[in-house]
């Protein structure tokens, strides 16, 4: 289990501590992160909650220049999380070797810088074409995200990806607007209690771990510590461990 810590250079994030609006803040929440047991890191500057407004691509290349060229000299693996192909090929030429796509590789333009660069690329399943624009889905999950990640791959071969660029990311970090935590929390548990029958792709599994322990929040962390995973986006590290300690795991 690798975990990379979140940095959050948008003051739209939910988790504020995660919040790092300049380039010594965010080298200071790094530093923090990675002395907690992070191997890497996840920067993002474009919220994707619903009380985020859309920004600009400058506006959104504003907040994370500086940040990513710091953040790489400390030797770690870094992702930007960005839907924006613009702004992740900038973010590559400026020091950042992970790409955390989430348009889910649906960009042409995106699926070309990842053939190009031939980095590691996180791809989360998408309802939608980005993570402000996402369905509900209905019913047992693990079907939808088992066609959508056969289909993408498929697609994604044809395409020049290669297959060990590829880690692959259930989607549960992001969500449609108006969800409610109880039906939430069902749709997590079902793909959680199933993570392994994504193994069938023979790929690394990255989850975007919960950062509150309240409303079944620690109960999910169980599950997924149980079932095993190879990538944790995680705000509190510490808790992870802790957890994982609890359980007797580590």
């Amino acid at each position: 289990m690798k975990l990379h810590g979140v940095v959050n250079a948008s003051q739209d994030s939910l988790a504020t501590f995660s919040i790092a609006l300049d380039v010594d803040s965010a080298i200071k929440r790094s530093q923090e992160l990675i002395n907690k047991g992070c191997v890497g890191i996840d920067l993002g500057a474009a919220g994707s909650t619903q009380y985020a407004e859309r920004i600009s691509t400058e506006e959104e290349w504003s907040r994370l220049d500086g940040k990513i060229q710091a953040i790489a000299a400390l030797g770690v693996e870094l992702s930007v999380d960005t839907w924006n192909p613009e702004i992740m090929f900038r973010s590559l030429e400026a020091g950042a070797n992970f790409m955390n796509a989430s348009d889910g590789l649906q960009n042409p333009a995106m699926v070309e810088i990842a053939a190009q660069t031939g980095v590691p690329v996180i791809l989360p399943f998408l309802s939608g074409e980005d993570p402000k624009s996402l369905d509900f889905i209905t019913g047992d999950p693990i079907p939808h995200l088992l066609d959508w990640f056969e289909t993408s791959l498929n697609r994604l071969d044809r395409l020049g990806i290669s297959k060990n660029q590829l880690i692959l990311d259930p989607g549960t970090g992001f969500g449609p607007a108006d969800w409610d935590w109880k039906d939430r929390y069902i749709y997590q548990e079902q793909i959680y209690t199933n993570l392994e029958k994504l193994r069938v792709f023979d790929l690394p599994i990255y989850i975007a771990l919960p950062w509150k322990m309240e409303d079944g929040r620690k109960q999910l962390l169980e599950i997924l510590l149980q079932v095993g995973f190879d990538y944790g986006r995680t705000h509190v590290p510490e808790k992870v461990f802790f957890v994982q300690e609890e359980l007797g795991l580590k």
